[in-house]
């Protein structure tokens, strides 16, 4: 086994048993430009994750943005601030990860659908009203969900 094998095999343990360590050892392995020496295998999963990790926060984030409006809409004598809140809050956070990453705007559209039918699921055990009592299509606009003022009447 030669070194940079013994040295990669030693990193392979490492992601096993240590991952913040494993990845600071990777870090300075790409600064000081020690590629051969790299943990690849690891170092590709993590890339691919980092991606469905993006992914999957926009998606929960925008259920739970739908979630609240749905609420909102559908249950105005209970409308609260802790509601509105949250509207906000998930609005923000939207806004943030299509800032920071533009090209989660087309997945964003693409599963806009999916997580408007887990929403739904959940306003119905939430508010206790009939899933029927919801839509099976978004009654909200794409666009209105994301406004940063707009609201359900």
């Amino acid at each position: 086994m030669t070194t940079s094998s013994a040295s990669t095999a030693k990193l392979s343990e490492l992601y096993e048993q240590d991952f913040c360590l494993w990845a600071e050892e990777i870090a300075l392995l790409l600064k000081t430009g020690h590629f051969s020496a790299l943990d690849l295998a690891h170092l590709i999963d993590e890339v691919e994750d980092m991606s469905s990790s993006q992914k999957r926060a926009l998606l929960s984030n925008l259920r739970v943005l739908l979630l609240h409006l749905l609420k909102y809409h559908y249950q105005p004598e209970k409308r609260s601030s802790s509601w509105l809140s949250t509207i906000v809050e998930h609005r923000l956070r939207l806004e943030d990860d299509l800032e920071e990453s533009p090209s989660l705007k087309v997945y964003c559209q693409e599963n806009f659908p999916r997580a408007y039918q887990k929403a739904r699921r959940q306003a119905a055990v939430e508010t206790g009203l009939s899933l029927a009592t919801f839509p099976e299509q978004c009654p909200f606009a794409q666009e209105d969900v994301l406004n940063t003022v707009w609201l359900p009447e």
